[in-house]
Order: C-alpha cells, then sequence, then structure tokens
C-alpha cells in the first residue's frame, strides 16, 4: 500500500454539511442552467453515469482496433489537496459567482483550522498534531469539495481536444491519444502532457504521475 495514495477523511460538523450541501445544489444547479461544466466531465451530469464512461472508451477502442491505429489510454488521478483559494475564488467569479455567494464562499475557505490525529493500536494515546490553517484546498471528504475540484479543471479539456480525447469522471482523468504513425503519436503524447502540466501549474495543482493505471 502506498501512502502517498491517500488521504485522511476530515470529520466534519453536521451542522456545516447542511449549509455545503444547499450551495452544492446552488452551485450545481448555476453550472448545469448556464453549461459550464465541459461536455467531457460525467460525473454529476444529467443522464450521464459511469457506464456511459465506459462505453464512450469501449466505442472508441472498438474503433481503433478496426482502423489499426495505435492507442494509449491512461488514468491520471488528480488531488485537490493543493487548490489555491485566491485562483479558486478567481475562477468561479469568472463563471459568474458573484455578490454575495462569492463572498459565502470566501468565508467558506479562509481561516479553516484543522489538526490530524492518528490511532494508535497498541496504546491508549493516540498521536494528535496541533491546530492548523487550511491555507490550501477543502477538507478531503467535505460535500463541495468535488464539485470545487471539477471548476478548477473545468478548462482542461478545452487545451488537449485538438491533440487528445479526454474522458472526465469525478478526480479521475482518462486522455486517449492514437496515430497511425509512431513518431506522431509520441509528439502528440508529449504535446498534451506539456498542456495538462501547465493547465495543473497555472491553477496551482500537483499532477500525481506516480498513480497511473
Amino acid at each position: 500500500m502506498e501512502i502517498s495514495n491517500y488521504r485522511p477523511i476530515s470529520l466534519l460538523p453536521t451542522f456545516a454539511k447542511i449549509f455545503e450541501k444547499a450551495m452544492y445544489s446552488t452551485l450545481s444547479r448555476h453550472l448545469h442552467t448556464n453549461n459550464i461544466l465541459a461536455p467531457e466531465q460525467y460525473a454529476i451530469r444529467k443522464g450521464k453515469s459511469t457506464e456511459d464512461t465506459a462505453f464512450r472508451l469501449t466505442v472508441y477502442l472498438n474503433l481503433l482496433t478496426k482502423s489499426y491505429m495505435l492507442e494509449e489510454s491512461s488514468v491520471t488521478y488528480q488531488r485537490l489537496l493543493t487548490v489555491n483559494h485566491k485562483i479558486l475564488l478567481t475562477t468561479l467569479h469568472f463563471y459568474g459567482i458573484q455578490g454575495i455567494t462569492i463572498e459565502w464562499f470566501r468565508s467558506y475557505l479562509t481561516n479553516r483550522k484543522q489538526k490530524v490525529e492518528i490511532k494508535s493500536p497498541n496504546s491508549t494515546h493516540n498521536l494528535v498534531s496541533d491546530w492548523g490553517i487550511l491555507k490550501h484546498g477543502v477538507p478531503q471528504g467535505s460535500i463541495l469539495g468535488s464539485l470545487l475540484f471539477w471548476v478548477c479543471i473545468n478548462g482542461l479539456p478545452l487545451q488537449i481536444n485538438s491533440l487528445a480525447k479526454p474522458i472526465l469522471f469525478a478526480y479521475d482523468t482518462s486522455v486517449r491519444i492514437s496515430n497511425e504513425n509512431f513518431i506522431d503519436f509520441s509528439t502528440s503524447a508529449n504535446q498534451v502532457l506539456v498542456h495538462m502540466t501547465e493547465c495543473f501549474a497555472a491553477n496551482k495543482l500537483v499532477l500525481n504521475l506516480e498513480k497511473q493505471i
């Protein structure tokens, strides 16, 4: 088991989750009504599911088999760990989240404190850290976390659509590249990686290259 592949789940107050749930519904409705989410994002989309994601990938593979094209498919997991609050708020504002709503998100992200507790199986005393202020990201396991992450990477498909066929589902991004010429295929793959790296760097996200399937 690779410890770096996992993050602790935050234990959040039930009362706070009620507000998160209400804001999640409001933000999700705004993103869908105004067609803001990229069509390559299949999570929480009406009429789309994990089955649709698998079907789209299967159809693509069948077309490749019939045309004898080279193909590579990989899934890279991105993490919300280092999302910059200022960039996130700027992106939300760009997508029309303004006024009192953007101030709510500012309050939601600012001055949040967290501590870590590790249960010790051989001792009656658990290991507990000091309280620290979260300067990046949102708590893992929060209701809004996934939706805010999708907002951050929403522009990624537009940057690589001319070179690859991306499929996004929640935190997973599948990028498919094909070409009959191996040199052209390698060139496209490198260009896609450069665009993805630049996109994540611009949003101060970390691309975990070690975790692939």
